[in-house]
């Protein structure tokens, strides 16, 4: 998601480091820590303005929630959000998603939220899709053994390129929804995104994907 330079953004990150952590590479292997309990651990992957992370964190307040975000402007959008409704199992992280082992330790995250990341289309470009090999690699580090990964997109090459790229993992496919805005799903929270093309109409694609714990 990317939205216009915000004036003040970095300054904002930076008088809060109680929801953004200024030196989070310190806290891998210590997140449970950080929250001060012994819950599980959810992260999001490129959460944009924070609606769908801030969401859940309210909706499940027994599970602890860590949105990754590399624009500085656009997660100072998401920390107004923290600020002004203070949800304590909420952290952001102003970091790079393709370098997840700096900031958890192995089997320290319980599960990962993909949600509208960007399709880069073009072959040339593969490697740089979140649900490419190369970063499930990095995720199947960071999770513990049977983690899961849900994704969420409106784009079905996307979505059609990721399920052959779990399952070509060796990951399991636990559930799937080809439009999931007109299924039985319950609980669903919506991204910004996914509020703008549903809206217009557009089928929501969903699936679960587990890894296999290792034998």
């Amino acid at each position: 998601m990317r939205v216009r330079n915000r004036p003040g953004a970095a300054e904002l990150l930076a008088a809060h480091p109680e929801y953004v952590p200024a030196e989070p590479e310190k806290l891998k292997g210590r997140w449970q820590e950080r929250f001060k309990n012994d819950h599980p651990i959810h992260i999001e992957i490129g959460m944009g303005k924070g609606q769908f992370i801030t969401g859940m964190a309210k909706a499940h307040p027994e599970i602890n929630y860590i949105g990754i975000e590399m624009q500085v402007s656009v997660i100072s959008l998401a920390l107004d959000k923290l600020i002004a409704e203070h949800v304590p199992n909420l952290q952001l992280l102003h970091v790079d998603g393709s370098e997840l082992t700096n900031y958890f330790a192995e089997n320290e995250v319980d599960q990962i939220y993909l949600n509208f990341s960007d399709p880069w289309p073009k072959k040339r470009h593969e490697k740089r899709r979140l649900t490419s090999k190369n970063f499930l690699a990095v995720d199947e580090t960071i999770l513990r053994p049977n983690g899961e990964i849900h994704f969420k997109t409106d784009n079905q090459g996307l979505f059609e390129y990721s399920l052959a790229s779990f399952s070509q993992y060796g990951m399991v496919l636990k559930k799937v929804w080809l439009d999931l805005h007109h299924s039985d799903y319950e609980g669903n929270i919506m991204t910004e995104y996914e509020e703008k093309f549903s809206g217009k109409g557009q089928p929501i694609y969903r699936v679960e994907a587990q890894f296999k714990q290792s034998v």
